[in-house]
C-alpha cells in the first residue's frame, strides 16, 4: 500500500487506531481486529506419490479450480486469541453473521467490541440489517465500536498480520480442494496457535508515527 502524502484523513484514521492498540486490556470493553481474504481452492488431477524414504512426497504441477472460498480472522491481541471461519462467500450478510456469531458467544457478557477493521464495502453497521430484523440488527450495532483503518493503511490492523501468517504456515504446503477441508486445516491452527498464547505486542505509537511518518501530516508554516 501506498499512503497518501500530507492527508489529514489518513493520519487522523492511523493515530485513532494506534491509541485503540495503547489502551489497556478490557474485558467489558475487549478490542478485537477482523481481516478477511479470498482463497482459490484447488484440487489434486493426479494422486500425489507418498515421501518414502530418501524421497520427498511428489506432487504433480497440473491442478483443476474448484472455486473461491472468503477466509474470516477475528483476533484479540492482548489476550493472544484468534478465530479463523470459511465461507462460501464474502458478502455484507456472510460479515455480519460472523461477527453476531462472536457477540453471541465469545462476547456475549461484553457490554461492547472495539472492532478494528478495513473500509470494505460490507463492513458496515448497515450489513446488520440486511442479515438480521431492525429490532436484532440495531441491538448488535450498539454493541460495536468501529475504529476503521485509514485507505492504504490496512498494514495498522493486527488481524492483516495473522492472516499472514496462517497463510504462511497453513495454506502454502499443500493444495485443498474444498471449503470443508479449508475450515478443517485452519481452525486446526487456530487451535495450536491460541494453545500458545502468542499475542500481539504492538510497539508502534502515536509518538513514532509522528515522527518516522511525518510525510503523512499536513504541514504548517
Amino acid at each position: 500500500m501506498i499512503p497518501p502524502k500530507a492527508n489529514g484523513e489518513f493520519v487522523a484514521a492511523m493515530e485513532n487506531v494506534l491509541a485503540t492498540y495503547e489502551e489497556p486490556y478490557n474485558p467489558a470493553c475487549p478490542v478485537v481486529a477482523m481481516d478477511e481474504q479470498p482463497f482459490q481452492l484447488t484440487r489434486e488431477v493426479r494422486r500425489p506419490i507418498p515421501e518414502a524414504r530418501g524421497k520427498a512426497k511428489r506432487v504433480d504441477y497440473e491442478y483443476e479450480r474448484a472455486g473461491v472460498a472468503s477466509i474470516f480472522v477475528f483476533t484479540e491481541p492482548l489476550v493472544g486469541w484468534r478465530q479463523v471461519s470459511v465461507r462460501d462467500r464474502r458478502t455484507k450478510v456472510d460479515w455480519a453473521l460472523e461477527v453476531a456469531n462472536l457477540l453471541g458467544t465469545r462476547y456475549a457478557k461484553a457490554q461492547k467490541v472495539i472492532l478494528v477493521c478495513d473500509n470494505l464495502n460490507t463492513h458496515t453497521p448497515g450489513a446488520f440489517y440486511e442479515a438480521f430484523p431492525p429490532e436484532e440488527a440495531r441491538e448488535l450495532v450498539k454493541r460495536i465500536e468501529f475504529r476503521y483503518t485509514p485507505k492504504h493503511g490496512s498494514w495498522l490492523n493486527v488481524a492483516e498480520n495473522e492472516l499472514g501468517c496462517m497463510t504462511s504456515q497453513c495454506l502454502k504446503s499443500e493444495r485443498i480442494g474444498s471449503v470443508k477441508e479449508l475450515a478443517r486445516n485452519t481452525a486446526a491452527w487456530a487451535t495450536q496457535r491460541n494453545s500458545g498464547q502468542k499475542a500481539v505486542r504492538w510497539h508502534f505509537n502515536i509518538g513514532k508515527a509522528r515522527m518516522k511518518l511525518q510525510a503523512l501530516y499536513p504541514k504548517f508554516e
